[in-house]
């Protein structure tokens, strides 16, 4: 393979070079922080730097920052945790049918165990709007979970317009955001949208993978999460991974010293689109995405997991959907009710601020002769 062209983004990103220097130098001082000598204190300093660092950036103080090992952890923490604290509310919780399955099948779970579960399909842009979400409320409602950035689609839930609508309610209702996808891709700091708990991850944004947080909002409380030793002000116990945490505030300092990201990614978005209907007139636009990093086309008649082979083979790399389906239909483009040949042709694509036209030209170029070598078998 001559070179790689990668547009999956939304999927991971490369370690950045700031990432691995920090990384490198935490592993070469490797103090416990609860150490009480100057190596375990030297680290404990460490860890608390980085850890205002990543606060900073969520607009958060540093106090209400937990780190975890991934998105994932901090989604199932949230919503666990979070259900059983308003237990005596009651069982019912509310959450739209595009979320990440780390959200969906933690709902499940807990739908296992008694709780009932309200989930709000999207509008056709892949939406749900803070009416919607009000009239889904009800006096037993103990807790409500939304994304901020669709993963598949791009698209920006008003989160912030949808978490006044559930505080008016009832400001006892505790309300989760999955801002994996949002965080450092989306304008604004992530506290500002009100949310309670706020989950985020680092390998979305250049940091290794391994590490995430949650963001808790002053005055909920929650169990913790694994207990030990007393980490993480003793929510969640285990020797701190100092690594994957320097790695993931450097990675969250670079991208805050691209102040143009947001605007460059958004660019290099359109022009791929514009460059791709010219090169394959009959691509279908799914979502344009209001986040600037991700969209969605479709190659109707065709096989998505068949074209993502055959580009592969080519050194591009897209997606059909969201990694964690593997290989599985996406329960977010059903959701929009797509027709079915549309939603057998999905591709999701996602980009960087380093994302190139040259890379989109070779796209094109790709996509194109993709759905010319397989339009006799599959149309």
């Amino acid at each position: 393979m001559e070179q790689l062209i990668y547009f999956d983004y939304a999927a991971t990103a490369p370690v950045r070079p700031e990432a691995l220097r920090a990384m490198t130098d935490a592993l070469r001082r490797f103090g416990n922080p609860s150490s009480r000598y100057e190596y375990g204190r030297e680290a404990a300093q460490r860890v608390k730097a980085d850890r205002e660092t990543v606060a900073g950036a969520l607009g958060c103080a540093p106090g209400e920052l937990y780190f975890t090992s991934c998105g994932t952890e901090s989604d199932n923490w949230a919503i666990r945790r979070g259900a059983e604290a308003n237990r005596r509310r009651g069982k019912h919780i509310v959450a739209t049918a595009v979320e990440h399955a780390a959200v969906l099948e933690t709902c499940r779970d807990l739908e296992s165990q008694g709780y009932e579960v309200t989930y709000l399909k999207p509008d056709k842009a892949g939406r749900v709007g803070p009416e919607r979400l009000a009239a889904a409320l009800r006096p037993d409602t103990a807790l409500v979970s939304m994304m901020l950035v669709n993963n598949e689609t791009g698209a920006v839930l008003p989160v912030a317009e949808c978490v006044r609508a559930v505080k008016a309610f009832d400001p006892a209702i505790l309300f989760h955001c999955d801002a994996v996808q949002g965080f450092l891709k989306t304008p604004g700091p992530l506290a500002g949208l009100g949310a309670d708990l706020v989950a985020v991850s680092g390998h979305k944004i250049g940091a290794p993978k391994g590490v995430g947080a949650l963001y808790v909002k002053k005055g909920v409380r929650l169990r913790p999460l694994l207990t030990g030793g007393g980490q993480e002000g003793g929510l969640r116990s285990g020797t701190e991974a100092t690594a994957q945490i320097a790695g993931f505030a450097a990675a969250v300092r670079a991208n805050l010293a691209q102040p143009d990201r947001l605007e460059r990614t958004a660019a290099i978005k359109e022009y791929a689109l514009s460059k791709l209907k010219q090169a394959v007139p009959r691509l279908e636009v799914v979502s344009r995405g209001d986040a600037p990093h991700i969209c969605a086309v479709a190659l109707p008649g065709y096989k998505s997991e068949v074209v993502v082979r055959v580009l592969g083979d080519r050194g591009v790399c897209v997606s059909s959907g969201s990694a964690c389906h593997k290989g599985r239909p996406s329960h977010v483009f059903a959701a929009l009710g797509l027709p079915k040949p549309w939603l057998d042709g999905v591709l999701r694509l996602s980009f960087s601020p380093e994302s190139t036209r040259e890379e989109a030209d070779a796209l094109a170029d790709a996509l194109k002769d993709a759905a010319d070598s397989l339009f006799t078998t599959l149309s």
